[in-house]
This record gives C-alpha cells, sequence and structure tokens, in this order.
C-alpha cells in the first residue's frame, strides 16, 4: 500500500457534473487542480452507471433562449456531434475528455474521500486536507490546497469540516414559502434505479429473481404508468427513500429499488397484460440515482421567493429555469401524483453568496449541495444547472488562490472581478454586462460587410408553407425592437370571413419573453383564401427591446409558417391555457415548441439596428432585450460575410475572442431523449479566418475550418501593433445568415 501527498491550488471532490466543471473552471483561470471521484467514471447521476437525462433551465424547451453556456454548452454540443444516439458511454468519454484536455487537471478516478482535516472554531473554520483510498491501486492519498470545493452531493466533505448544512423539508414560515410544509420535517427527494430494454425478434422468457416484488400488490400499478417502450429516464418515478436517511440507508434503498425494476419487468412480461414476448432486459442500474441530502447554509439561502419573482442578484453567477420540481416523500408508493412543477415566468439568478460556506472559509460549494431551501433546491437540483453552479465555484476558487483571498472577500469587494472573469469563459450569465477593462475591442468602431436591417421571412420560389392554426390558441410573435418599429406584415390563411384580433405587449424584459402589458389593439378582417394583413402598431425602444404581437385566438383563421428559421431573435409562441376573464396571458402560458425553429411568414417594417456591428463589442452576450449579436443579411446576398474593429491608432493585440451564436433557444440533451436532425448547429459559423491590418495590409492570423465551437479564444504567436482586426465568414453550418455574439481583443497581458 502507498502513501501519496498531492498539492494543488484547488481540490475539487465529486465527479459528476457539478465537479467536473468546477475542475474545469478553475483550471481555465490557471489553477493546478485535483478533481476526486469515488467512482470509476465521471458525470454522476449522467454517467452510464446511473443514466439520468441532463436537463437543465431549458425545461425540455419550456423556457426560451435558455440553454447554459460555458462549460455544459461545450458538453451539450460535443456530445450532440460525437454521440448522435446518445449513447451513455460515448457520453462518458465526451466528459472525460473534456476534463483530460486540460492539462492543469490532476483526475483521480475511484478514489473515495473518507477523512477530512479542518479546525478553527465553530463559526470559522478552515479545511487543510482531505485523505481518500483509491481502489485497485491500493493507495492513500492526502490532498492539500488553499481552497476546495465540495461537489460531492451529499456534502461529505462540508460535513466532515464542520459546515453548517440543513436537510429535510423546512416550515412555510420560515422563508415565506407557500409550497413549503406547515411545520418542519425531515422528508426529501428519494433516490431513482433505471433499466433498459430491447427487443429480440424472438420469444425470450423471464424468471423473476428472488429480490423481485410483486408490484401488483403494490399501488404501483394503479397510480404509475407502466409502459412496454419505456426506457431509463422515462421510469424517473421509481423513487423511493424521502422518509429514509439517503446515506444511512443507502443499501437498504437499493435493494428496494432493485426490488421493484424487477418486479415491473416480471410484471411487464409474465402478467399477461402486455405485449412483451420477444422483449428483454438490456441493462439494469445498480447505482441508485440521489437526489437531495445535506444542503449547507451560505451567505444567502436561495428560497421559493427567489426563484418566482427571478430575484435580480448583485452577485449572480448563473441562472437556473428549471420548474420547483417536487415529489412526494414515499415516492413511488405515494398515492397522488410522482411530482408537481411550479415554473417562474422565465429564467432565475443564482447569487455567488449561495456557493460557499457560511462558517469555513475556504470551502465553496457546487451542485446538489449549494444553499438553497429544500423548495428552491427543487429547481437548482437539475444536473445542468449543477454544471452552472460548478464553473461559477470554479472560477471563483482559481481567483481566490491567484490573489489570495477567501470567497466571502470575493463576494463582498471584487464580485465584478469574477464576474467579467465569467463572461470572458462564455459562462452562463444573464444582464450581466460584459466591461472588462482589457478589451481593446470597446474603443474600437466596428463595421460590417451588411447588416440584417429587415426583419423578414417569406417563402422561396417553390418552397412549401404549412399552417399554426388559431382555433383553440393565441399565437404570439415575440419581436426585437431597436430602435423602432413601423407596422408588422403577416401571411394568414381563413376558410370564412371573420375579423381577428390583433394586440401588440411589451414583454416583462430581460429574462423574460412573454407577454405582460397590453400596448396596443386592432381588429382586421379576414376573406376566406390566403391574405397579407397588416397590423398596423408601431413601438419604440432606442436601446432595444422585444414586444409581441398576439394573433388572438380565431376558429376558421391560420398563421402561415415556414418550416425553417427566421431571423434570429425573431420566436413564435402558443398559448397552452385558456383565455383568462382578465384577458391577460398568463406568464407560464406559453410554449416555443410548436415554432421552434419554424418560423411565421412576416415582413417587419422600419429600419432595425438590432443586429448591427456594434452589437459584437456590447455588454450582452445572450439574447436579452434583444438577439444582442451581429447577422449579416442573408448569404445569397453577402456570401463572404465580414465584420471588422478599427482603432484611432494602433494597438498592441495579443489574443483575439470569438462568441459565435449556436442557438441557445435549442433544447439539447445528453442521452437524446428528443433528437436534433443535425450534428451541429446551423448558426454556428463553419469556417472564418482573422485578420489584422498592420502598416496599411491585411495579414492573415487565424484561419479555421470546420468549427463546431460557440466560444473561440486565439492567442496570437507574437503580439502584433495593428489598427484592426476583421473576421470574415466563409461558411456557416447551415444558417442562411452569418452571425456573431461578440468580437473581443485582448492586449499582450491578457492572453
Amino acid at each position: 500500500m502507498q502513501r501519496l501527498s498531492v498539492e494543488t491550488d484547488v481540490t475539487v471532490v465529486g465527479g459528476g457534473l457539478a465537479g467536473v466543471a468546477a475542475a474545469i473552471g478553475a483550471a481555465r483561470t490557471g489553477a493546478r487542480v485535483a478533481l476526486i471521484n469515488n467512482r470509476p467514471v465521471l458525470g454522476g447521476n449522467a454517467s452510464s452507471e446511473i443514466r439520468v437525462w441532463v436537463c437543465g433551465a431549458t425545461a425540455h424547451g419550456a423556457q426560451k433562449y435558455a440553454r447554459e453556456t460555458g462549460v455544459m454548452g461545450e458538453l451539450f454540443r460535443e456530445n450532440q456531434y460525437r454521440n448522435p444516439e446518445g449513447n451513455p458511454y460515448l457520453w462518458d468519454q465526451v466528459v472525460l475528455d473534456a476534463v483530460r484536455a486540460e492539462p492543469g487537471i490532476r483526475l483521480c478516478l475511484n478514489t473515495d474521500v473518507r477523512e477530512v482535516e479542518a479546525d478553527g472554531a465553530d463559526d470559522d473554520r478552515t479545511v487543510r486536507a482531505v485523505t481518500g483510498w483509491q481502489m485497485g491501486s491500493e493507495r492513500i492519498i492526502r490532498f492539500t490546497s488553499p481552497v476546495f470545493i465540495d461537489a460531492t452531493g451529499d456534502g461529505l466533505v462540508g460535513a466532515q469540516a464542520g459546515a453548517w448544512y440543513r436537510s429535510g423539508r423546512e416550515a412555510a414560515h420560515e422563508f415565506g414559502e407557500e409550497w413549503a410544509p406547515d411545520q418542519a420535517d425531515s422528508d426529501m427527494l428519494g433516490s431513482t434505479m433505471f433499466f433498459y430494454t430491447k427487443d429480440t425478434g424472438r420469444p425470450v422468457r423471464f424468471v423473476p429473481p428472488s429480490i423481485a416484488k410483486d408490484v401488483a400488490a403494490t399501488s404501483i400499478v394503479r397510480n404509475r404508468p407502466i409502459s412496454t417502450t419505456a426506457n431509463g429516464c422515462d421510469y424517473w418515478w421509481i423513487e423511493y427513500g424521502g422518509q429514509r436517511d439517503a446515506v444511512a440507508d443507502s443499501e437498504a434503498i437499493r435493494d428496494e429499488l432493485w426490488a421493484v425494476v424487477y418486479g415491473i419487468w416480471d410484471h411487464i412480461k409474465n402478467s399477461g397484460k402486455y405485449d412483451a414476448d420477444t422483449l428483454t432486459l438490456e441493462w439494469v442500474g445498480s447505482v441508485p440515482g440521489k437526489r437531495e441530502y445535506r444542503r449547507f447554509v451560505g451567505d444567502h439561502v436561495l428560497t421559493q421567493r427567489d426563484i418566482i419573482e427571478q430575484t435580480r442578484f448583485p452577485d449572480a453567477v448563473g441562472f437556473g429555469g428549471w420548474s420547483i420540481d417536487l415529489h412526494p416523500a414515499g415516492g413511488m408508493y405515494a398515492e397522488g401524483d410522482g411530482s408537481k412543477h411550479l415554473f417562474s415566468a422565465g429564467l432565475y439568478h443564482i447569487p455567488f453568496r449561495s456557493l460557499y460556506s457560511r462558517n469555513v472559509r475556504n470551502l465553496l460549494l457546487a451542485g446538489r449541495d449549494i444553499s438553497a431551501s429544500h423548495v428552491a433546491f427543487g429547481t437548482t437540483r437539475v444536473m445542468a444547472t449543477c454544471a452552472v453552479t460548478g464553473e461559477a465555484a470554479g472560477v471563483a476558487a482559481g481567483l481566490c488562490v491567484r490573489d489570495r483571498m477567501t470567497p466571502r472577500q470575493l463576494a463582498n469587494d471584487h464580485i465584478d472581478r469574477l464576474q467579467q472573469e465569467l463572461l470572458r469563459h462564455d459562462a452562463s450569465l444573464l444582464g450581466v454586462e460584459w466591461h472588462h477593462p482589457a478589451d481593446l475591442a470597446a474603443s474600437a468602431h466596428a463595421t460590417a460587410s451588411s447588416e440584417l436591417r429587415t426583419l423578414r421571412a417569406e417563402p422561396r420560389p417553390g418552397e412549401r408553407t404549412s399552417l399554426q392554426s388559431l382555433d383553440g390558441h393565441d399565437v404570439g410573435l415575440v419581436i426585437p425592437v431597436e430602435p423602432a418599429i413601423e407596422s408588422v406584415d403577416l401571411l394568414l390563411d381563413s376558410s370564412e370571413a371573420t375579423p381577428l384580433e390583433l394586440e401588440l405587449w411589451s414583454t416583462g424584459g430581460g429574462e423574460n419573453h412573454i407577454p405582460v402589458e397590453r400596448l396596443d389593439q386592432a381588429s382586421v378582417p379576414l376573406v376566406p383564401g390566403e391574405q397579407w394583413v397588416r397590423a398596423p402598431f408601431s413601438h419604440r425602444a432606442p436601446h432595444g427591446r422585444n414586444v409581441v404581437l398576439l394573433l388572438r385566438r380565431t376558429p376558421s383563421a391560420a398563421l402561415v409558417v415556414l418550416d425553417r428559421p427566421g431571423p434570429y431573435g425573431v420566436l413564435g409562441l402558443v398559448s397552452r391555457t385558456p383565455r383568462t376573464p382578465s384577458d391577460r396571458p398568463q406568464s407560464n402560458a406559453w410554449s416555443a415548441g410548436e415554432l421552434r425553429r419554424r418560423c411565421p411568414v412576416m415582413v417587419v417594417r422600419g429600419d432595425s439596428g438590432a443586429y448591427s456591428a456594434g452589437q459584437v463589442t456590447g455588454p450582452l452576450q445572450r439574447p436579452y432585450d434583444g438577439p444582442r449579436m451581429w447577422s449579416s443579411e442573408s448569404l445569397r446576398e453577402d456570401p463572404e460575410p465580414w465584420i471588422r474593429l478599427d482603432w484611432t491608432e494602433p494597438r498592441t493585440l495579443g489574443c483575439v475572442d470569438v462568441v459565435f451564436n449556436d442557438d441557445v433557444d435549442l433544447d439539447l440533451i445528453n442521452l437524446h431523449h428528443h433528437r436534433t436532425p443535425f450534428p451541429v448547429v446551423p448558426e454556428l459559423v463553419r469556417d472564418y479566418s482573422v485578420e489584422i491590418l498592420t502598416d496599411g495590409h491585411w495579414h492573415t492570423v487565424v484561419s479555421v475550418r470546420d468549427n463546431r465551437e460557440r466560444r473561440r479564444s486565439h492567442p496570437l504567436e507574437t503580439p502584433v501593433a495593428a489598427t484592426a482586426v476583421r473576421l470574415t465568414v466563409g461558411a456557416t453550418n447551415g444558417s442562411e445568415w452569418a452571425t456573431v455574439v461578440a468580437l473581443r481583443v485582448f492586449g499582450a497581458k491578457e492572453n
């Protein structure tokens, strides 16, 4: 048996997506990182051992412009390209390769941390080291560093270090949470185990093992959906342990889940109620996927009110958008529904003060164990959001080490430094403005070969269109306005003469893309057949804002739709719920799914600056009160578009960063319970070059082909004095427009 010591700048314990993102985030600040995982594969609940879908702020497409960027976005996009079938083993390798690509990370798999060295008073403790047993190699490894990140999910490191934590459910009065119980209790969300099946094409018998439970004698058959076509996470409701201790009773919880899994399969195969003769089990999990255990106490406890009211925090370092998703403690044996959901009107914000321990000065938190109430945890627990908190904690840890400060000092005195670093990484921040002092692009003048000035989507010769019925549903069209619109023309089809009610609504702004206040209304007559209709609404928003053009339900009418995307930032919405007595659209009543990547035939009158060249040097790099990007005219009109930055005096350039558009409204997922028809997001620029202007001559310094990344950073081999930078687009991955979100330029010291 060997005894080793590993000394790094940051120690991350836990190799789920939160820990992976934390390690990568810290390493990209220049920190030396130890990433410790007690399993042979990375990914935690997303790994091939457990196989949970990676869900996040998109909420399966319910939220708009919500997909994560940063590390989580990189994993989604790479998996989309390399793993179109959603193979869980290939997903393991996507995650592993992302970690191995960072030279600053020392990865220790199969290493179970069992001891934590910490000292200090109860209200001011410090972690000194953690020690783990690496199975197989028979090594005891002691890890030391100035900063530690607990990404274990269960909170093992923090608990052994003496960090204050909560478990169970808080009483409603403590945080004023309507979804909390009247009295506090120890109930939690349970654990789940999955199984996969396949059709062999020939009869296969199933002899149940001794552990199999007779599910027909339980409430499961009566209350839960059992199907021969369900697989994996379709069975999320196989849940148990919410009324037990998820750690102390982990063996019993696993056995009960196993018993029910085999019992369900026995019921499918042998009850005679299903056509399952040729089906067989392909895989059964052996590691339960845990949902909840410890939640540590930070300087801020995230609550239901923060989620639903979308509280804007000055120290925001991430966002989420999954519903508050709570399950009964009885899990699969509960008589009621297996889950209940409460959505915010849009995305919510996560403060940095929830990502470090209140009483352990060098302990950061990532993933399931961040500082949140049980109710708020119902949304922050999903894995893509865990990765968002992980990346923020990792970048923060790197800054704490580099600048010799505690997380609390970073939060109180230097939060802008953290936010700017996260934005440089293209992390998942919303509405936080970029103003990095080293960005030379801020002082440059941006021009382009063309700009998309008129928002239109019209059929090409011979192109087929489809219809979006207005029978039973209102339909809304989100339109960016900057500085004004004069009117909107739409193509409709009607089976009879009828009035069409049109309304113009303001949106909630920022993270909300839904109608909240009616600005104007009109009624226009429809005649039988296909016809153009003008919505006679004008509106001004000089600094950029979205509006929603609302078409009220009309039984005989339908909107003519192109089965392809329109200009980015134009979004179609379909109402989910009936009209209310107040005639006010409900905040969570709008679905973008029906018209996602489809665009109503329309022409917006008025010269638009929403896609001007100056957007690439602007403060926002996600859709927020508008698309916030440059767009060329159609590539048919401008086949090799370019955008350039000019300075009045030469600047010494050391690095050029580009953020491309990867359609953050598109919902991606690791195991593909739904699929997209393309391996690379079409809006991403595929081929491009970067040139610099020196002494009156252009010199190519970067030439890229087959790009599939959103953020590209290009350090120059030698710093160069130049008066201009030009990015030229050779091709996209399928979009008819070239779009660029941000163009950043740094001097030699900021590579």
